[in-house]
């Protein structure tokens, strides 16, 4: 995760904005950079690698200036070399960014066509562009600045800094988190409170969708309709942790909220978005002649595991098995000499998991890893590890680990199916887009935290709950089961929408609520009949579908919940975001310890 920090003080900004940088390490970058303005121009050092040669570059080459914006750089577009550092500069404008700009190729031939000169190969310098074209134009600074924001799609952070303008930063959030920190006669911009802790203590968050004017008396905050607003002021510890909450009561809070720049960062990491295609790391076999696909893992992963089956059967068409990892170990699975064994941990410390490889590493099957922890057991016993770029997940109860690992799984089935010629070049194409768009999505459901709220309150009363979903959202039912048993110890089941005869109609009756997860998509129509099943049985329907669907269902439901329209394939990753609020409202409304639900751990190290 990208790191972004802005300085206006009346000291030297550089060191301030090194040290600061050092406390973002934890984010996970490998180049880094700062601009100041000397004598109002602007002025770069950056460098590749790990702060230590930045900081020998700044020994060698001083940088003055009291005002200046830093960047740890995570690479996603352009490799991680220092002519793809930030910040990135015109001789009018310095910005950092962290995020994704999804429309940036569109950008920057605009751009390239009115004469602009792109020295790297990153998305993010086509914001430098764009601004600097506004002021070209005659736009003030600020203004130019906004201007530019508008005409970006995607999530992001950004800080923007101008030449001759020695009191004015200019930030903007949308998706990515951003705080600003108050001092004596100085004002801060950072990525999270931790970092800015050695200059300051008190921090006001950014809601999604704000921009904010800074200067060193202080700072004027807009919201996404630009009018004026008042943010709170709160004064931190975050100099006494490794990861503050944040703007947030909760670490699960903060980790759900974090999805659209986590998601990002793994996109990425794994595509290519010049020519919009999958790039994973060398493999040691071929994905056109695996024979099949074995998946084992626990928990949240093991419903990851279930929606990537549908993707690899789908997208790849080749045989996908999934067991749990306590059970595979025991069953003595017959597994075909080649076959492809994918381990599937947050931690990579799960010992049922490990143990499951051990015996798929005997049975001739090649060993791959998505984990979160690349130093992990079972990252080192892998012949291929493929990390989710997660960053420190502390909520006991996964969030954030779950999301990253499905994208990597779609990453994956994009690239198997391409691999064994069952996708083409096109269809390669339309899919990456769609999972470039998933931040952007991911940002939009995150703004029904409102009714979600409200919803919980009614659902905390419940003792029983049923979630029901079908194809790749029958595991999001899974998930959004777990998630509510696990931090708010409410009965909680899911079900595939067709298994609903079978057996759970029983529990049906005006005191169990059901959670529907039914997208307008080829399945929707089935599963509205199901739920009418339930809703003539008195019970209370909550659907959860995007707005075509939700107009079909009409004011059947007890409530509903509007997901953002995008393509069916990344739907279920867009889909988890409205199970984990409910379930951690519903938590917070009941009073349990959220982070460190009873009898639970984050990494199950023993049987």
């Amino acid at each position: 995760m990208c790191g972004i920090i802005g300085v206006i003080g009346d000291e030297t900004a550089s060191p301030l904005i090194l040290e600061a940088l050092k406390r973002l390490e934890y984010r996970g970058y490998d180049s880094a950079g700062i601009a100041t303005l000397i004598d109002g121009e602007i002025a770069r050092r950056r460098a590749e690698g790990k702060l230590a040669n930045l900081e020998a570059v700044l020994r060698s080459d001083p940088l003055k200036g009291v005002i200046g914006i830093g960047h740890t750089r995570w690479a996603t577009h352009g490799a991680p070399i220092e002519r793809n550092a930030h910040p990135h500069a015109t001789d009018q404008v310095a910005i950092v960014h962290n995020g994704i700009i999804e429309n940036f190729r569109e950008l920057k031939e605009g751009l390239i066509a009115s004469g602009a000169d792109f020295q790297t190969d990153t998305d993010s310098e086509v914001v430098a562009h764009l601004v600097t074209a506004q002021l070209e134009k005659g736009l003030a600074p600020v203004q130019a600045a906004k201007t530019a924001f508008d005409m970006l799609e995607g999530a992001f952070a950004l800080g923007v800094m101008f030449r001759g303008e020695n009191d004015l930063i200019v930030g903007a959030r949308r998706g990515s988190p951003l705080a600003i920190g108050y001092g004596e006669g100085a004002m801060y911009l950072g990525s999270d409170a931790f970092a800015l802790a050695p200059m300051t203590n008190r921090v006001t968050f950014l809601d999604d969708g704000d921009w904010a004017e800074i200067s060193r008396t202080g700072v004027i905050i807009r919201d996404v309709s630009d009018e004026i607003v008042e943010r709170p002021i709160k004064t931190t510890d975050a100099s006494s942790q490794l990861v503050d909450k944040g703007n947030h009561r909760h670490f699960m809070a903060k980790e759900i909220f974090e999805q659209p720049e986590v998601i990002g960062h793994t996109l990425g990491d794994y595509i290519d978005p010049m020519t919009e295609t999958v790039r994973l790391p060398n493999l040691p076999f071929d994905l056109a002649t695996v024979p099949k696909i074995t998946i084992v893992a626990c928990g949240t992963a093991s419903f990851a595991a279930h929606v990537a089956k549908y993707w690899f059967e789908e997208k790849a068409r080749i045989s996908v098995e999934i067991d749990i990892a306590s059970e595979f170990r025991y069953r003595e699975a017959a597994l075909p000499k080649g076959g492809l064994a994918i381990f599937i941990s947050q931690s990579g410390e799960t010992a049922d998991t490990h143990a499951a490889l051990a015996y798929c590493r005997d049975q001739g099957q090649h060993i791959m890893s998505i984990v979160n922890v690349t130093e992990s057991t079972i990252a080192r016993a892998s012949d291929v590890i493929l990390p989710t770029f997660a960053g420190p997940e502390i909520g006991v109860a996964s969030t954030k680990a779950f999301t990253c690992q499905l994208t990597v799984l779609a990453l994956l089935a994009i690239a198997t199916g391409r691999a064994r010629k069952t996708l083409t070049e096109t269809d390669e194409h339309h899919l990456v887009r769609s999972l470039l768009e998933v931040p952007r999505h991911i940002s939009a459901a995150l703004a029904h935290i409102g009714q979600l709220e409200e919803l919980s309150h009614s659902l905390s009363r419940a003792r029983d709950v049923l979630y029901l979903g079908r194809g790749t959202n029958y595991p999001i039912a899974l998930e959004g089961a777990l998630k509510l048993k696990e931090i708010s110890y409410i009965h909680a089941e899911g079900y595939a929408a067709g298994e609903l005869k079978h057996g759970p109609i029983a529990l049906i009756d005006e005191d169990v609520p059901v959670i529907v997860i039914a997208p307008s998509d080829r399945l929707f129509d089935k599963t509205v009949s199901n739920m009418q099943e339930v809703i003539a049985r008195g019970g209370k329907v909550l659907l959860i579908s995007d707005a075509a669907g939700i107009a079909r269902a009409a004011d059947s439901p007890w409530h509903s919940v509007e997901l953002p329209t995008c393509d069916p394939f990344v739907q279920p990753i867009v889909a988890t975001i409205p199970v984990q609020l409910l379930a951690y409202y519903t938590a917070v409304a009941k009073g349990t310890d959220v982070d460190q639900p009873r009898n639970l751990a984050k990494s199950v190290t023993v049987e």
